[in-house]
């Protein structure tokens, strides 16, 4: 006998269909909460390890900073020490010049010149002073050009004043320092002038014997 069916089988499969797709709904709302949490530890790691990342950079660049500074620090000490080098130097090399210099200018200055100031800048010489005349200003001024240690003299003034007939022009003129191959070139061209001498004496010594003998034999004739 045949079996007929009669209940809504209709209902009852779509309410299993829709509770399917609930099911499925729900394991992707899971999935995907799984996905996210996943994804947000993930970046959360990555941050911190940036971060850190920026910290270490930071610190090596605080640190570098201070060499830096240290360095700048040690450059200003060295240029100082540098340019102290150089002034001794140079004075070392000027020490005989000065010397040299202050013996010039006695045997340059001519009679009826004074002088009363002295001044040095750098390789230029200031100078004033009182003279008799103009034409003892122009002897002095060439006496300093013919000088082995000063040259290129340049009168900067000359006026008369007073009614004092020695100290009646006052002047002042600059003149420069020349450069020196030598601490002392005089005493290296009175080197060099003295070389014959030295080797004169043994030709002197030859020459003078032959009259210590000529005037014994002079004597020996009477």
């Amino acid at each position: 006998m045949a079996k007929i069916n009669l209940l809504p089988w209709r209902a009852e499969r779509r309410k299993l269909r829709e509770r399917e797709f609930y099911m499925m709904l729900g394991a992707a709302a899971v999935a995907a909460v799984l996905v996210a949490g996943l994804w947000w530890y993930w970046m959360g790691a990555r941050i911190d390890n940036q971060d850190s990342r920026s910290a270490y950079m930071k610190d090596q660049i605080h640190q570098l900073d201070g060499k830096l500074a240290e360095i700048k620090e040690l450059e200003k000490t060295k240029s100082k020490l540098l340019a102290r080098k150089q002034i001794i130097e140079q004075l070392q090399a000027s020490r005989a010049q000065m010397v040299h210099l202050f013996d010039e200018l006695v045997k340059t200055i001519p009679d009826g010149v004074r002088l009363n100031s002295l001044k040095q800048t750098a390789d230029i010489l200031t100078l004033e002073g009182v003279a008799q005349s103009n034409a003892s200003v122009a002897t002095y001024m060439r006496n300093l050009d013919n000088s082995p240690f000063l040259s290129r003299s340049d009168l900067q003034r000359t006026e008369a004043k007073g009614s004092d007939k020695r100290n009646r022009f006052e002047f002042g003129l600059t003149v420069k320092l020349r450069k020196l191959e030598s601490d002392n070139p005089q005493d290296a061209g009175n080197d060099g002038n003295a070389a014959p001498p030295k080797a004169a004496p043994p030709a002197a010594e030859g020459t003078t014997a032959p009259p210590k003998q000529t005037p014994a034999s002079s004597g020996g004739k009477p």
